[in-house]
């Protein structure tokens, strides 16, 4: 009998991961409730040791080898720092600061508010043992918790504004905005969590040596066309994502900063959207792929369903109620504080990478991860099947005012 080869069963491993969620939301119709992104993801899970390594745990071990796992972790990697790499590029820091009121104040209470109602979540997931990576210190779990909890996924924000056909509108401009301010915090929070004190000498020289290196490539890409601009800023973002990796930041946090420092004007605004959108199709599965791998029930999987539910309520509601305090500061139309709180809801891929750089770092558990990931999941399930709704209600009301 032929022995599969390394090759052979990561192909195997690759047409799972490209076939089975595809062919679940065709076939099954799911795109209003859960669009292919939130398939993928869910796919992941199941294909994870928790439940496919559970129920067939030989065949798991096959195809899914140290080897091959190795090999999807590289293409993942290189594939989610090119996407946070993006999202760094379409902050738009100028059109913040021109609406910094209206910005700063519904930004603020959509991010403070979920982060101290996950916080307390958080405070009673650790009255049991099973939550505290082995690098972890307390208050580093609960605020890496509480920020996952009010995290918001711009990304797949874009995506769920441009199915909803609001994305160029004024509404879904503003929606960016909030969006965008509470980007910058939650990477600066990350931050925070990951000071490591013996590194503390590497990460002053890794953002000394930024500050300069950004000097220097925006003097560059100001010179070149725009056809190099995207090769130098490839070699920029795998420079970036090394020197902060190897000053204890994570390479995520690098990636980051490598586009935020960038002009989204210097990139043909078609092509970006092209290239976002061919990497979420060719190479983000693998990550979410790569992502169902880590999740696991050993505390229990009723405590891990538990705690998800938990750390949901805490995030729906807390999201709920902080854009509900600004729409009545600021004195917002009827239903679109709730609109605006629902699609700063969208969780998944940036709270999953952000879980994910805690659970690389052991400040987290794998059973963390799980809960964390399956609120994320639940949460940006929920946002176009009550998002949609209510914009065509605001709609009609506009209608017959006018």
């Amino acid at each position: 009998m032929h022995a599969m080869t390394l090759t052979e069963t990561f192909l195997i491993a690759m047409l799972l991961i490209f076939s089975v969620p595809y062919l679940v939301w065709r076939l099954g119709r799911t795109d209003y409730w859960a669009p292919l992104v939130v398939v993928q993801i869910v796919g992941g899970v199941l294909l994870g040791p928790g439940v496919l390594g559970a129920a067939f745990p030989d065949y798991y071990a096959f195809v899914f080898s140290p080897q091959v796992i190795t090999t999807l972790n590289g293409i993942a990697w290189w594939g989610v720092m090119i996407f946070v790499w993006i999202a760094g590029i379409e902050l738009d820091l100028g059109q913040a600061w021109a609406s910094r009121r209206e910005t700063g104040i519904t930004a603020g209470l959509a991010l403070v508010t979920p982060l101290i109602l996950g916080s307390l979540a958080a405070l009673i997931m650790l009255q049991t043992p099973g939550w505290t990576g082995p690098a972890g210190q307390p208050w580093q779990v609960i605020l890496g918790i509480g920020m996952a909890c009010a995290v918001t996924a711009l990304p797949i924000l874009v995506l769920f504004m441009e199915k909803l056909d609001i994305l160029r509108q004024p509404l879904g401009q503003r929606i960016l905005r909030y969006a965008s301010l509470d980007d910058i915090a939650i990477w600066g929070v990350l931050a925070l969590i990951l000071l490591d004190w013996e590194r503390v000498g590497r990460q002053v020289a890794f953002l000394a040596a930024f500050a300069v290196a950004t000097w220097a490539i925006r003097r560059l890409m100001r010179r070149i066309a725009e056809a190099d601009r995207w090769y130098v800023s490839l070699v920029w973002l795998a420079a970036c994502g090394f020197a902060a990796d190897w000053a204890g930041l994570h390479y995520m946090v690098g990636a980051f900063l490598s586009g935020a420092v960038l002009d989204a004007k210097w990139f043909d605004q078609e092509r970006m959207d092209r290239f976002r959108e061919t990497i979420l199709l060719a190479i983000m599965p693998v990550f979410f792929l790569s992502t169902g791998l880590r999740t696991q029930w050993d505390v229990g999987g009723l405590a891990v369903f538990g705690a998800a539910g938990l750390l949901l309520a805490a995030s729906v509601g807390g999201k709920l109620l902080g854009i509900g305090i600004a729409g009545r500061i600021l004195k917002w139309a009827p239903g679109e504080a709730s609109i605006i709180g629902w699609l700063l809801q969208t969780k998944a891929l940036i709270m999953i990478i952000f879980a994910n750089i805690l659970l690389d770092r052991r400040i987290i558990t794998n059973e963390t991860f799980t809960a964390l990931l399956l609120m994320a999941v639940a949460s940006t399930m929920l946002t176009v099947p009550m998002v949609a709704p209510r914009l065509k209600r605001m709609a009609g009301l506009i209608g017959r005012s006018t």
